[in-house]
């Protein structure tokens, strides 16, 4: 016996709310796509003036359309979802069942549309916007305070965020998207830009009562033996302190690492041991003679500084304003100019 295949259509009802629409599916299971269409935010607006209305020729009117226009909008949207949305009752257009739901839905999304449209144009406006920069705890402290101070006169009603961390945090916030810019060390990360901002000098700095601060000078011989308070192991700033004694063959054997600087410094003025930093982060300790700086050697140990950001970053105004107060704050902390 010879067996015939039919393809048979199955009806499948896809549900948006309370509304429903049909579509086709056949045997090979591909269903009409009319349904994952993107819906005409035009179609739309004319159809919400319409169920206000009631009548062809006022929408027209409204919209500056003529009335064919809207009776084609119209058309093509129930076509595209699939189902009636309005009866006309002699020169009156009066909503379906299915037209209800969509006019709820239609007036949450024009409703949305608007808002987004308000905000763009308002980020158009002068001084309007947002700016997104990470520093460390060091830049936080010490540089942005006053870097901000003046961004803030230029554009006071942008939105600042400021994200702290370390220069490998930092980095990967920006890889992420979360800040826009950084006020960091350099970095060698392939996808970021480094602009330089200024270069400082580690130094040892110690407690006054620490025999280097009396003399003046350090004895090399010591070096080794000395308890040294540093910032945290993972930061840039300890391996450079670490390849610059081992060059040298010289190893510092008894090492604290803590997470903040601030507390660096008070450990070092309680003769707790000795720490590496750049005078201008202890220049107001130095400056009241609480803390000594003191030269690493005769070799200098420089961290450069600067703007890390996306390549072929498009800089905003606000964000080269902000790039070039960096700059002129920064100035004076060049050790490459002294």
């Amino acid at each position: 016996m010879s067996r015939i295949a039919v393809n048979v259509p199955t009806v499948v009802t896809v549900v948006i709310g309370a509304m429903t629409a049909s579509s086709i599916v056949n045997g090979d299971n591909e269903m009409d796509s009319r349904m994952s269409e993107p819906l005409d935010s035009r179609q739309l607006r004319a159809f919400r003036v319409l169920a206000c209305r009631g009548s062809f020729t006022q929408t027209a009117r409204e919209l500056h359309l003529t009335q064919s226009g809207i009776s084609h909008s119209i058309k093509a949207l129930e076509t595209e979802i699939g189902c009636r949305l309005l009866d006309r009752l002699g020169k009156k257009a009066v909503l379906t069942q299915a037209g209800e739901q969509l006019l709820k839905h239609a007036e949450k999304i024009l409703g949305e549309m608007e808002i987004a449209r308000e905000a763009l144009a308002q980020l158009g406006k002068w001084g309007r916007g947002r700016l997104r920069i990470g520093g460390t705890t060091t830049a936080c402290q010490h540089i942005l305070p006053a870097v901000l101070r003046e961004f803030k006169e230029s554009f006071p009603d942008h939105v600042i965020t400021i994200e702290p961390g370390d220069t490998p945090a930092l980095v990967q916030a920006l890889l992420l998207q979360r800040i826009d810019l950084a006020l960091a060390l350099a970095s060698s990360e392939a996808q970021l830009e480094f602009q330089p901002l200024f270069a400082d000098e580690l130094h040892f700095i110690v407690g006054a009562l620490h025999p280097w601060a009396r003399t003046g000078q350090v004895d090399r011989a010591e070096i080794p033996r000395q308890t040294y308070i540093l910032y945290n192991k993972q930061s840039i700033t300890f391996g450079l302190i670490e390849d610059y004694f081992r060059r040298d063959a010289v190893v510092l054997k008894a090492v604290l690492a803590v997470g903040s600087v601030e507390a660096t410094k008070e450990l070092v003025k309680l003769g707790m041991g000795v720490s590496i930093l750049a005078p201008w982060i202890a220049r107001k300790e130095i400056e009241e003679g609480s803390l000594v700086a003191l030269p690493l050697g005769r070799k200098k140990l420089h961290r450069r500084w600067g703007i890390l950001f996306w390549r072929s970053k498009q800089f905003t105004l606000a964000e080269e304003t902000f790039i070039g107060l960096c700059k002129s704050a920064t100035r004076h902390l060049d050790a490459d100019r002294g």
